[in-house]
Order: C-alpha cells, then structure tokens, then sequence
C-alpha cells in the first residue's frame, strides 16, 4: 500500500521576519507558476530555486543548482536581512556535471533560534532566488511546528499542500516523511485516463539508471509550489520506497525486475545518488535533530538501511481454495514466519542507535521523542464487516488483495504487511526500548496517502501515539474502494483496530504539529483537490495529546 560575528545582537523577532518577507518570496513564486512545467527549460543558470536542511541549533545545510558550460564555483552567503546589504557569513560551493550540477553547502557558527535570508551568487555576480531558512532552538523552548508531508505523485496533480504550507506561514521546518518521487513509467500510476493532463513526466519511461532519477527530481522540483516550500522551510526529509521502486528492501523490491532492469544493487545505488544530490539532505542514513528541551526528532530509514523482504498474504494463500485450508495456513503463517523474533526492518544497528537515542533523550529532560519516518507503525486490520460491501468492479488484483486482508483479519494478522503490521518482533524491540526509556513517544507517518491516528500499546502499556498524514496528491482509499462511503469506511476501520482512534480515507494535504511542554497538537489540514492549483482549505481536523498521557483526544 499501499562563522557568525552577530551573537551578541538582540534576534529579530521571527514573526516579524517571517512575515516582512512573504511579499518578496511570493513574487518570484507568482512568477515561476507563470511558465507551464512543460514549456519549463532547464538551460544554463540557477535552474530549480533553493532549498534548505538538515537544521541543527547553529547549522544549516543550503542547496542550489547551477547549469554551466563546465565546473563552476558559487559562493552563498547568509544574511539576517533580506537586502544582504551586510551578510554575516559566507562560503563556497561546486556545481559540477558529477552531481547533475546540484550544489550543497554546510553554514556552521549561526545563532539558535534564528530565522535566516540565504542566497548564492555565481562568478558572473547573478543570484539566485532568496531563500529563507532557520536554526533549531536551544535550551527551554515555548513552542515549535512541524509541516508534515508524504506521497506527493507528480502525474496526479498538483502540490496544492505545499502551497498552502508556504502561504500558511505557520511552521518553523517542513517534515517530509517520502515518497517525493515515484518511479512509474507515464501511464501507469496514475494511469492514462487518471493523470492530470496539465502534469507531463520526464523522462516518460520508468526511472532505472541514474540519469533517469536524475531527469524525475528535475521534473518534480520544477513545480511552483514544491520549489517554495523548499524556498521559505528548512527540510529534513526520509525516502520511503517510490524514491527506488515499489515496495523496496535492502535486497530487491516488488517493482524491480532484475532480469529486464539490472542489478537491484546498481538500481539502489543509482536512487540514492540521485537523492542525495537533488534533496537538501545529508548522506547520514539515519540521524537526530535536538530541538531545545522541547523534542528529539529522530529520522530513520525503514526502507533500505536495514528492511528484510516483505511477506505476502497472497503468497501464504496461493493455491488453498479450501476456507479451512487457508485458515490453517495463515494460522501456520502468524505463529511461524511472521511471529520471527529475528526479523528485522530498521536492522540491528539502527535498533541500537534508537534505543540509546530514546534513552539519552529523555535523560536529560526532552519532552517529546519522535520519530520521523514511513510506514504506520499502529496495528491495523481489515475490518470484516466491509467484504460485503465491494460490489462489482473492482479490478482483479485489488479484489485479490482485500480477499486476502479479509481472511486474514479472521486469522488476527494486520492488512498490511508493508508497514511495521509485517515486522511485530521489530516493532516490539522499538516499543520496549520507549518504554525502558519512558519516553514520550510520537510516530509520525506517511505512506497510506490516508488519515491515521493511534494510540500505541505494548502488552497493555501505553507507549506513545502516532499520526498518519494523508498525501499531498497520492490517491487513498477512495480511489479502489468507490462503492463504500468514504465515513463508512473510516468508522469500520476505527470500530476494527482498538489502537485506532480516528481515520479519513478520503482526501489529500498535510498536517501541522505544534510541540510545547505540555502538549502535542496535530492540525490536519485538508485541500480541495489537486487536479486545479489551488491553496483553499476544503476543511481541518485538530487532535491532541497531553505530555505523559501516552492517548489521543480526537
């Protein structure tokens, strides 16, 4: 299924320098929208804007791609105001063929707390768009926000959310938890009668070699409203599995076929590369990011650092046409295979970075300990009251699938065997570590392009909660299941799973998270659609949980 002389100087007040730059930032974003992706040349020059990561207290990674004739050096500098009429710091940066010209720099000595102007300016004295970005905060912190984003297929529509979050204003780092690109060849996902026709891929062709992931970032951060995103929020950001190919883990993926498309190593090699050099990221596979007292954000890799292949209920299914026979095998199935207290998803190095991270965090008072990454870690299963309910029309391969999610259900295995549903020994081996760590545990989700909130449990204890965000443009539920009511649908889900607490299968857009002291808040907020250009709102939904409480109040 799914080095800064300026420490001593009183910080300008970050509402006002948030706000005081919008018009300026807003302009060039009009005027970018202006010219049809289409139409769009990556010729010579700043091609795709700037963007910005990988914040820490007195760090910040800068991005920018220069077109040249050959190698060419950039200088960027930082500035606390937008005319940079005296920059604080400044540094130099190669764009060079190697890296498909993409350019990356580290600004080290900046002030916590801070929001920031940026630029780089190339031999000839052109400069690029104005970024604006910020550092994390140090010590006792108020407050701070996430904008958190997953599944943002480009031949669907448009990044609507992302446009809102910029013109919202209201977040101090963009959160993306992957699948920024996806790898399909044009027609297939979304199909031919299902893409937006204002939305043209390149190259057409499913992305294999490097240049192919090379020419899909190109076309994806050419789009208005993800090049502002990037523009006006730092980023940290995770690959799930579209950055590679369907369904991936460390040794294959479903949407790989070696026999017609190469090495899967070669192919992972070549999705990786292309990433590091398009994304504001480091090379870090994993990593933390200490924001204050308020919270320890730790990015993980549960795709290709560590992931073992993912079992297939349709596979422990094939050929039982007898109920009872395929009861038995799926009994056989939970208290064999996928009951291994071996497997592994994050593998047992990054296990053991996380427990001592948990750990260190709330040794020395962090309130919140998050976890940035992919897939719903929350138990979920089909609820069997809906296999009724299908009606005709369905394709094959998605009536197959929810045959297999319903029998499975009745057998007590989850819907899902992509997501930590697929990987219970890995998945306990992270709840016991929060647990010995009592932590403050929240999960933060993507790739179900739906709505998720849990309240997350270990043999009756209450570990923490997770949010789920619905994609930017990645269709969910209502795209294959037409014939349930979206409401319906979500209240059987919810009555299913006793962790789960809400749930909307039916629409697109991001969440906010807002971290104090006391409490977490999650705005859901939801857009219109994505087949028009839009930043309207069709409506929000706020849930809360209190420090300690390890539940939800939806």
């Amino acid at each position: 299924m799914f080095t800064n002389d300026s420490a001593a100087q009183p910080a300008p007040s970050p509402t006002a320098l948030t706000r005081r730059n919008l018009f300026t930032l807003a302009g060039a974003s009009a005027a970018l929208a202006a010219t049809p992706l289409a139409a769009r040349s990556f010729g010579t020059g700043f091609t795709h804007n700037v963007a910005s990561g990988e914040p820490s207290a007195t760090s910040v990674l800068l991005w920018t791609r220069y077109v040249a004739d050959a190698e060419i050096t950039l200088t960027w500098q930082v500035s606390e105001a937008e005319d940079f009429a005296k920059p604080i710091t400044e540094g130099s940066v190669t764009a060079s063929p190697a890296r498909d010209w993409c350019a990356k720099g580290v600004v080290t000595g900046l002030s916590p707390d801070r929001w920031y102007f940026y630029r780089f300016l190339a031999p000839d004295g052109a400069a690029s768009p104005v970024g604006r970005t910020r550092t994390l905060p140090e010590g006792p912190s108020a407050t701070f926000r996430l904008a958190v984003f997953s599944c943002s297929n480009f031949g669907f529509g448009w990044f609507n959310a992302y446009g809102h979050a910029a013109e919202a204003n209201d977040a101090d780092l963009a959160v993306h938890l992957g699948d920024y690109i996806y790898e399909y060849a044009a027609g297939t996902y979304p199909s031919a009668d299902q893409a937006n026709p204002d939305r043209l891929l390149a190259p057409a062709t499913e992305i294999v070699a490097l240049t192919d992931y090379r020419l899909r970032y190109a076309t994806y951060r050419a789009d208005p409203d993800c090049q502002r995103l990037h523009q006006v929020l730092p980023m940290i950001a995770v690959w799930d599995d579209h950055e590679s190919a369907n369904d991936a883990y460390k040794d294959g993926a479903q949407n790989h076929q070696s026999e017609t498309e190469g090495d899967w190593a070669a192919r992972k090699a070549a999705a990786k590369q292309a990433y590091r050099e398009w994304m504001p990221v480091s090379d870090a596979p994993y990593a933390a990011y200490q924001v204050g007292d308020l919270a320890t954000l730790f990015r993980l890799d549960t795709r290709l650092e560590g992931r073992e292949k993912q079992f297939s209920l349709e596979t422990v299914l094939a050929g039982k046409t007898d109920p009872q026979a395929a009861i038995a095998a799926l009994d056989a199935f939970r208290t064999g295979d996928w009951a291994n207290p071996d497997r592994q998803l994050l593998g047992q190095a990054q296990d053991s970075w996380l427990a001592e991270g948990l750990a260190a965090s709330t040794a020395k008072g962090t309130a919140w300990q998050v976890l940035v990454q992919q897939v719903l870690i929350g138990n979920l299963k089909s609820p069997q009251s809906l296999y009724a309910q299908l009606g005709d029309g369905l394709p094959d391969y998605v009536r197959q699938r929810l045959t297999a999610a319903a029998m499975a259900s009745k057998a007590g295995l989850p819907l899902n065997m992509d997501a930590w549903d697929g990987y219970p020994a890995a998945r306990e081996r992270v709840f016991k570590a929060a647990l010995a760590a009592d932590a403050n545990l929240i999960v933060l989700a993507g790739d179900t392009h739906n709505g998720w909130a849990f309240d997350l449990t270990q043999d009756g204890a209450k570990v923490g909660v997770e949010l789920g965000v619905c994609s930017v443009s990645s269709p969910g539920f209502e795209s294959y299941l037409s014939t349930i009511k979206p409401d319906v649908l979500a209240a059987a889900l919810v009555a299913e799973n006793e962790q789960l607490k809400w749930a909307d299968t039916a629409q697109r857009g991001y969440m906010v998270v807002e971290l104090t002291p006391a409490r977490a808040t999650t705005e859901y907020r939801f857009s219109t659609g994505v087949k028009q250009r839009s930043t309207k709102l069709a409506g929000t939904k706020r849930i809360t949980t209190e420090k300690g409480s390890g539940t939800l109040a939806v």
